[in-house]
């Protein structure tokens, strides 16, 4: 038997050729692969019943966190039985779990009334929850019967291979199961996998010793202090916390691509596979510049410019990855003797959901913008292991600690000084790149001074845009926070303006001093846009009662199209947008052209689903611009049902603009063969349209040819649909994104 210098919690030494850890390994790989195999596949499953906004996913991943916890718990209750006894009860749960196959959600939508932070974890704890408490303690449970069954062997190193297969099947989702499988095929798939993890854990626990030594195995090594649990804990709550802050910062405030948050998760889990590896090189090189990372690019992605958008998400993600493997080699160093493992990542699963419940369910409610992001990036300088960098560094701080205090405080204060010149907005005036080169030194000369690090780390996310946040928080009413997003106005007197925006992308924009312009369609519904084209059209096209119907509020722009004896009515999911459209006074577009709409608050294909055939004559879908694309309102099964609301002479105008993907293709595809007549109309501001016209592509759809043709000669260059055969028709079953992506490199390129 070769044995390998590395050891486990006491240094002791590790077996690398035991006949049974290959069994062990595969078992704890293939349960952490379906694991995380599910949760893309079951936040796909409640698209349709969902939508798509970067809420649900942390909603979703709220739930697994706290699944894990009970995983973990359950995991480390099992430890007052023989680990013989622990193999016939988690063989049970496994056959009781087996009742919710194949996986899928419960038959349950949601009411009007119904809060979504609320109702969401409930229905997918409902679907998966006992599956997914079965499979999630495997990971502690199995490295405690590999210890039972190897004494003095590191079981350690296991679960770098089970966050190795926690991160396969979270990647292996988009790439290769959503775009070759429909859902129903996925759950059948996924049910196999069950089927052979419960075959691979029952052979592990064959292999679990027999007598006396199957008995329990009592702790001898010293319990851990309170203080040490409370140490694990918030090593783990910090990297939990900051992945979904990241996504949530991501989709928010610096690129609205959709997959982007599945990358956070991702890297979250690959950073334990490094942190708990058996060799340490790699955890220890990272963990040492964690924190030069942590006080460059936290500025940076706190003050950073959108000019390149891909290159922020890749430094936010590099800076997620930096932090989290720094924070879990701290949580490695910091383990117990074998003994006492399940109790270790119990704490741990603690830790994580902590930081869940802060980023997905406390921070929406008592924060107007993302401050989780910044505020765990602190937390992460107060927690992160912090080694000196030059032997110097070490002598001037411990020999000459009142000097070398005074010099970095008289250099920060210089620096906030000229920040203080311009507050607020000292990203792209001319002392930026020294103000930021003098901070990004000063940070460094601290490492290893843990509070003078967090004081230079603080002073630079409040000068690269912090300062900024607060301003806007400060004016009380510029800025909303729902569950769907954050929602900020901001007002520009040199063009007499005023724009709602959803982190990065517009949501519409009105004239506020002249009283006639602010009735005038602006962005991307003037009138020569595709739905002006349309809007324009309704008189000639379904005579003075015309019946609109338009999904997504915004600011409510359209309503300006409105002529008197129409019916319109407007479908918005979110009752904060509703509000500042039409309550706060800040957009006037409702009040001035249709003072007394109908809006249907909830999910646009639910409510449009609820509605009589034929009662509408047009409707238009403005809800695939922003960041959340609502994958579940472009399938043919909505598709139909909105044939079926508008009837054969219905117009259905569908705005596929975005910056990152190709919509026209889905659309194309979709509609393909279902005998709809189809154009689309790429807008670009011409030198008569008004100030705020903005591009636009909007597509036209009815499966009346006289309405087409008539449609055709409003003006306008409407064109006919591109047509790719890599794309295929949206169901759902069945959608990927994949194919329609589009190329990250071309800002760059640009």
């Amino acid at each position: 038997m070769r044995i390998e210098p590395d050891g486990g919690a006491g240094g002791e030494p590790v077996s690398t050729s035991l006949p049974f850890r290959p069994l062990f390994v595969a078992a704890i790989l293939s349960g952490s692969f379906l694991l995380f195999l599910v949760q893309p596949m079951v936040a796909r499953m409640a698209l349709p019943r969902l939508g798509g906004a970067p809420a649900v996913w942390n909603s979703a991943m709220l739930v697994y966190q706290a699944l894990l916890l009970g995983g973990y718990g359950y995991a480390h209750w099992l430890g007052r039985f023989g680990v013989r006894r622990q193999a016939g009860i988690h063989l049970a749960l496994l056959a009781v779990a087996a009742l919710w196959l194949p996986i899928g959600l419960i038959e349950k939508a949601p009411g009007v009334g119904d809060a979504p932070v609320l109702w969401v974890p409930w229905l997918l704890f409902a679907s998966i929850g006992p599956l997914f408490l079965a499979v999630s303690a495997q990971a502690p449970l199995l490295q405690r019967w590999f210890a039972a069954s190897a004494p003095g062997v590191n079981p350690y190193a296991l679960y770098a291979a089970s966050n190795i297969g926690s991160f396969a099947g979270l990647i292996a989702y988009p790439l290769l199961v959503e775009p070759n499988m429909g859902l129903s095929s996925q759950s059948w798939l996924w049910t196999a996998g069950y089927a052979l993890v419960a075959l691979l854990v029952a052979g592990c626990a064959l292999r679990l010793p027999r007598g006396g030594a199957a008995a329990r195995v009592q702790a001898i090594s010293p319990a851990p202090t309170r203080g040490r649990v409370a140490h694990w804990i918030a090593l783990s709550l910090v990297p939990s916390g900051l992945m979904l802050a990241t996504s949530t910062f991501l989709t928010t405030d610096i690129v609205a691509v959709p997959m982007l948050w599945v990358l956070p998760l991702g890297l979250y889990l690959l950073s334990f596979s490094v942190a708990f590896a058996g060799g340490r090189r790699v955890a220890d090189f990272l963990t040492t510049f964690a924190p030069v990372t942590i006080l460059v690019f936290g500025g940076v992605m706190i003050g950073g410019t959108h000019e390149y958008p891909y290159l922020n998400a890749v430094i936010a993600l590099a800076l997620l990855f930096m932090v989290a493997t720094a924070l879990h080699t701290g949580l490695y160093r910091l383990r117990p003797e074998p003994d006492r493992l399940t109790g270790f990542y119990l704490a741990m699963s603690v830790g994580g959901a902590l930081g869940g419940v802060f980023a997905a369910l406390v921070a929406p409610v008592i924060f107007d913008w993302t401050y989780e992001y910044p505020i765990l990036i602190v937390a992460a300088g107060l927690l992160v292991p912090q080694e000196w960098l030059l032997p110097v560094l070490r002598w001037a701080w411990e020999a000459k600690r009142t000097l070398t205090l005074g010099l970095v405080a008289a250099a920060a204060v210089a620096v906030m000084a000229v920040g203080l010149e311009n507050p607020g907005n000292l990203l792209g005036s001319k002392h930026e790149s020294t103000a930021f080169l003098v901070l990004a030194a000063i940070g460094i000369l601290t490492i290893g001074a843990r509070p003078a690090f967090v004081a230079v780390l603080v002073a630079s996310l409040l000068l690269f845009g912090g300062w900024r946040a607060l301003a806007i928080s400060f004016e009380g009413d510029s800025r909303t926070r729902s569950y769907f997003g954050v929602y900020t106005i901001r007002d520009y007197p040199e063009t007499g303006t005023r724009t709602l925006a959803h982190g990065t992308t517009l949501h519409g924009v009105q004239f506020v001093d002249d009283p006639v312009k602010a009735r005038e369609p602006t962005s991307y519904y003037v009138p020569g846009s595709g739905v002006g084209q349309a809007m324009q059209a309704l008189p000639a096209l379904y005579g003075p009662k015309a019946r609109v119907g338009a999904v997504g509020l915004g600011t409510g722009t359209l309503a300006c199209y409105a002529r008197p004896g129409q019916d319109w009515r407007f479908y918005e999911i979110d009752p904060a947008v509703v509000r500042i459209a039409r309550d706060s006074g800040k957009f006037g577009f409702l009040a001035r052209c249709l003072p007394d709409p109908k809006i249907v608050i909830g999910d646009a294909r639910l409510s449009i689903a609820a509605q009589p055939a034929n009662s509408l004559d047009l409707l238009a879908l403005d809800a695939f611009s922003s960041d959340a694309v609502p994958m579940h309102l472009m399938t043919r099964e909505a598709m139909a049902a909105y044939a079926r609301v508008l009837g054969r002479r219905g117009l259905l105008l569908v705005h596929v603009s975005n910056r990152f993907l190709d919509l026209e293709p889905v659309v194309t595809a979709t509609a393909r063969g279902r005998g709809w007549y189809a154009a689309v109309l790429h807008y670009a501001p011409g030198v008569t349209d008004n100030s705020e016209a903005t591009m636009s592509d909007w597509i036209a759809l009815t499966r009346d040819p006289a309405v087409f043709a008539e449609l055709l000669t409003t003006g306008g260059d409407w064109q006919p649909l591109r047509y790719r055969r890599d794309v295929t028709a949206w169901t759902d079953d069945y959608s990927s994104i994949v194919p329609v992506l589009s190329d990250p490199l071309a800002e760059l390129k640009d």
